[in-house]
């Protein structure tokens, strides 16, 4: 059997933490700045954790 290929563009955008848990970067911050006040553009620089309900998606991409 061959071996299980990860998937790149999860191992790109996510990583886990030493508790196992997976990081991830914020959305909505790539254009469209502009009306975003600073407070908002600052938060979405911040690594946040996936979702509980996405966990085993995210696992099963990474293959962990």
């Amino acid at each position: 059997m061959p071996k299980v290929k990860t998937r790149r563009a999860a191992a790109k955008r996510f990583s886990i933490t030493g508790s196992g848990e997976f990081k991830r970067n914020k959305a909505f911050k790539s254009h469209i700045l502009e009306k975003k006040t600073r407070k908002r553009k600052r938060n979405l620089r911040k690594a946040t954790l996936v979702a509980a309900a996405d966990h085993r998606r995210v696992r099963d991409m990474l293959n962990k």
